[in-house]
C-alpha cells in the first residue's frame, strides 16, 4: 500500500462508538482521538468501575501490522505493574474491533499543566520527577524502553500521582533480542524530546528515555524546551550539537543541585546522564528542598513498591484532591491560572490544617446557591462524592451544588468542602475574567473562621490579585498587609506557595511587611 493510502486512511474520520457496548465495557462519551485510535470513557459493568477504552480505528483493523502495534502496545504496558504506570486491564477483539481497556486517568496531563501554568515550582516539579523517575525505573527493571517520554504522556491524577502513559512506541527486550514496533508514517518518539541517538536511528536504551524526561523538565522549569525550531530537522540538529541555555541562568530561584540533576539529564553522549533511572532517583532523594518527604529509600529495589511511591508527596491529603484544581476540557486556555503547584507543594500544611476544621457560625452564608443552576446537578450520597462530581463538571452549577445539596452548617466535612468549593468557584469567575464574582468569593474565603486559617489565606490572596487587575493596587495593599499579619499563624511548609501564588507586583510590600514582623523562619528561600 502507498504512502498516500495509507495516510488517507489514518485520516479518515472514526465512527462515533459512544452508547455501544464492546464485551464487558459500555462506551459512554469520547475521551480523544489520535492517529491509531479512538479512547472512550467506559464502564466495565462486571465490577461497576469506569476505564479508559482505546479502540482501533477501523480503517486500520484490517492492517496486520496496525493491529501488531497496537496490541503490542498493551502487551508492554501491561507487563509493567506499577502505581505511576497507566494500568493495562485487558486486550481484545470483539466483532471486528480491537481494543485496549486500561486504567481511566481522571485529570490532565502534564502538557496541559504547563500550558496552564507556564512552569512550576521546584518542590512541585521535583514531586513530579520522582514519580515518572519511580516509573522509568519500574521500565528499565523490565528492560522496556518507552521511547516516547514527553508532557503528553505524563498524567496526574486525581490520587495525587503521576502515570506514565502510552507505550506504543516501547521497545522490550527478550532473549537478548528486541522487538521493535513503530507506527507507520511517525519518527520514533517527537522531535522536541528526542535523544540524539534517537535521533540518529541508533539503539536506545533507559538512558534515552532519561534524556527526554530530561528535556520535558526542563520545559517544566524553563517555561519552554531547550530546543526550538521551525522544522523537526532544525530542531534533530540542535539536540545533536547545541547546548541548551542554562536553566540557573532562566530562573534565579531555582536550587543548584537542580539544575544540575536535568542538565545531567541532557548529556549528549548517554555515558555522560544517569544510566539508570535508580540513579537519577538517588539524586533527586538528595535535594532537601522545604515541603517535600524526605523519608523515603536509597535502595532502589524497594522503588516498585506501592507504599513507597506513595512518600513521593502522593499520599498527603492535598495531593490526592488533584482534580479539585484540574480541569478534564481540552479547551482550556492557555493563561487561565489553576491551583494544582499550590496542592502539590502545601500538602502537608493541608494535611494538618484539615484535621483541625471546626465548625464556627459567621455572618455571611459560605457559598452563595444559585437555585436556578443546581437542579440540573446530580446529588450524590456524601459531601465527597458530591465534591468529586463537581470536579467531573467543573461548572457553576457543580460548585453551587455542595452547599446546596450539603448545608455546610450541618457538620465540619461539608463545611471544608464548602469551602473548597468556594475556592474552586472563585477560581471558576477568575478563568472567565468575571472579576466581580471572583471578589465576591474570594471576600467570603477571607471571612472564614478563625479556625479556617488556610482558606482565609487563600482569600487574601485571591482579593489582593483581582484588586491588582482592576487597577486598585491601594486595596491590593491593604490584603497583601493583612495576609502578612497571617502569614505567622500558619505553618511553615504552607507559606512558599502562598507567597507563590501572589502577584509579583505585590511581593515586594509583602516580602517588606513579612520582615518587619520578623516572622519565624524568616522568608522563604528562593521566593
Amino acid at each position: 500500500m502507498t504512502d498516500m493510502a495509507s495516510d488517507n486512511r489514518r485520516q479518515a474520520p472514526a465512527p462515533d462508538l459512544s452508547g455501544r457496548e464492546v464485551g464487558d465495557y459500555r462506551l459512554l462519551r469520547r475521551l480523544g482521538r489520535g492517529g491509531m485510535a479512538v479512547v472512550y470513557l467506559a464502564e466495565q459493568q462486571s465490577l461497576g468501575r469506569r476505564v479508559a477504552v482505546k479502540v482501533l480505528r477501523s480503517a486500520l483493523a484490517e492492517d496486520h501490522t496496525f493491529v501488531r502495534r497496537f496490541v503490542h502496545e498493551a502487551k508492554a504496558a501491561a507487563a509493567l505493574v506499577h502505581a505511576n504506570i497507566v494500568q493495562i486491564h485487558e486486550v481484545g477483539c470483539i466483532d471486528g474491533i480491537h481494543f485496549i481497556a486500561q486504567e481511566y486517568v481522571e485529570g490532565v496531563n502534564l502538557k496541559q499543566l504547563l500550558e496552564r501554568e507556564g512552569t512550576l515550582g521546584a518542590a512541585a516539579a521535583v514531586n513530579i520527577m520522582r514519580q515518572v523517575a519511580a516509573a522509568l525505573h519500574k521500565a528499565g527493571q523490565a528492560r522496556i524502553t518507552h521511547r516516547d517520554i514527553k508532557p503528553e504522556n505524563i498524567m496526574l491524577s486525581a490520587s495525587g500521582e503521576v502515570k506514565v502513559a502510552d507505550f506504543g512506541l516501547a521497545r522490550v527486550e527478550t532473549g537478548g533480542e528486541s522487538v521493535n514496533l513503530t507506527q507507520i508514517g511517525v519518527t520514533m518518539g517527537t522531535p522536541l524530546y528526542m535523544s540524539p541517538e534517537q535521533v540518529q536511528g541508533k539503539s536506545v536504551d533507559t538512558r534515552s528515555d532519561l534524556y527526554s524526561f530530561g528535556v520535558t523538565c526542563y520545559q517544566m522549569l524553563a517555561g519552554r524546551p531547550p530546543y526550538e525550531g521551525e522544522t523537526a530537522l532544525k530542531i534533530a540538529v540542535q539536540h545533536l550539537h547545541e547546548e541548551p541555555r542554562r536553566l540557573e541562568d532562566l530562573r534565579a530561584d531555582l536550587p543548584e543541585g537542580l539544575c544540575r540533576i536535568v542538565h545531567q539529564m541532557l548529556a549528549k553522549r548517554p555515558q555522560d546522564r544517569y544510566q539508570t533511572a535508580a540513579e537519577l532517583l538517588r539524586e533527586l532523594r538528595m535535594l532537601n528542598l522545604e515541603g517535600l518527604d524526605q523519608d523515603w529509600p536509597l535502595d532502589g529495589e524497594d522503588w516498585n513498591v506501592p507504599e513507597i511511591l506513595a512518600l513521593a508527596n502522593a499520599r498527603t491529603e492535598a495531593t490526592q484532591q488533584l482534580a479539585a484544581v484540574m480541569r478534564q476540557q481540552s479547551d482550556q486556555q492557555a493563561n487561565s491560572r489553576g491551583n494544582l503547584v499550590r496542592w502539590l507543594t502545601g500538602g502537608l500544611a493541608f494535611l494538618l490544617l484539615g484535621a483541625a476544621l471546626a465548625w464556627a457560625t459567621r455572618p455571611q452564608p459560605l457559598l452563595h446557591v444559585d437555585e436556578s443552576l443546581t437542579p440540573q446537578v446530580e446529588q450524590q450520597q456524601t459531601v465527597r462524592e458530591q465534591y468529586f462530581h463537581a470536579v467531573s463538571i467543573a461548572s457553576e452549577a457543580g460548585w453551587q451544588s455542595i452547599a446546596q445539596f450539603f448545608p455546610p452548617e450541618e457538620s465540619e466535612e461539608n463545611r471544608y468542602y464548602a469551602l473548597r468549593a468556594e475556592q474552586r468557584l472563585a477560581e471558576l469567575y477568575l478563568e472567565k475574567g468575571d472579576l466581580d464574582r471572583a471578589l465576591e468569593s474570594y471576600a467570603r474565603l477571607a471571612d472564614a473562621s478563625e479556625v479556617d486559617l488556610q482558606f482565609r489565606a487563600q482569600g487574601l490572596v485571591g482579593l489582593a490579585n483581582v484588586h491588582v487587575l482592576r487597577g486598585e493596587m491601594s486595596r491590593a495593599n491593604q490584603q497583601v498587609a493583612a495576609l502578612a499579619q497571617l502569614l505567622p499563624e500558619l505553618p511553615r511548609q504552607m507559606r512558599p506557595y502562598l507567597i507563590s501564588e501572589v502577584n509579583p507586583r505585590l511581593r515586594p510590600e509583602l516580602r517588606r511587611l513579612f520582615q518587619d514582623l520578623q516572622i519565624n523562619g524568616g522568608w522563604p528561600p528562593g521566593m
